[in-house]
């Protein structure tokens, strides 16, 4: 396992102030549950070696090596992989994950892996996502899977709060990711609704994207 490194980080930026700030905050932001389409897609999958692209405080990747994945894991957080490995440690998973600080536009894990996870890569500060996205296909080994879950449209409760941001459709990841069409297949591009609660605590709809895909 690598932990990460808490020492004076001279990349540091805007970006990585916020999402420290971000989890800073609290002890804990995210449910700790893995997210829900992983969980229903990589279910039956042979475990092999896993990329988890803003793991975040690292529930996805807990799950995943519980269940016999090598997982390589980044965020751009050292405050949540920090948090993150605790937890798999917790889990009893700790030697199955390689947690890695990447600011992903800037720099990118090394290797090939049968699954690439992308859960909910999205910011209000500065994310080149479509490049990280056609990145993340290209470190997807020959039989393996990329998934890219995230947020289709601004909530109704939550009208565009970040104009600067645009949260695509699946249809418009597919054309981002510019793949192959003889060397990939696309097994899932569709988007589906979700109850989420409102910052009242009301439940409301929500909707979001799922794309998969395997390289031949």
């Amino acid at each position: 396992m690598t932990t990460p490194d808490n020492t004076q980080d001279p990349t540091r930026t805007d970006s990585t102030e916020f999402w420290d700030g971000r989890y800073a905050e609290s002890d804990r932001v995210w449910s700790g549950e893995a997210n829900v389409v992983l969980v229903r897609e990589v279910a039956g999958l042979t475990p092999g070696r896993a990329l988890d692209l803003g793991c975040g405080e690292g529930a996805d990747a807990v799950w995943l090596a519980r269940r016999g994945w090598r997982v390589t894991a980044t965020d751009i957080s050292r405050v949540a992989l920090d948090r993150a490995a605790r937890h798999a440690a917790e889990a009893g998973v700790a030697d199955r994950v390689d947690w890695q600080r990447h600011e992903l536009g800037k720099t990118f894990p090394e290797g090939e892996f049968d699954l690439v996870s992308s859960q909910f890569l999205h910011s209000p500060t500065e994310l080149p996502r479509e490049e990280i996205l056609r990145r993340a296909a290209r470190a997807v080994a020959p039989g393996g899977h990329l998934l890219v879950e995230g947020h289709s449209g601004w909530p109704s409760w939550q009208p565009n709060p970040h104009p600067e941001v645009h949260l695509p459709s699946p249809q418009e990841v597919v054309e981002s990711l510019r793949l192959d069409e003889d060397a990939w297949e696309i097994l899932i591009c569709a988007e589906h609704d979700r109850v989420q609660l409102t910052p009242d605590g009301e439940e409301a709809i929500r909707t979001d994207s799922t794309v998969l895909a395997r390289r031949r």
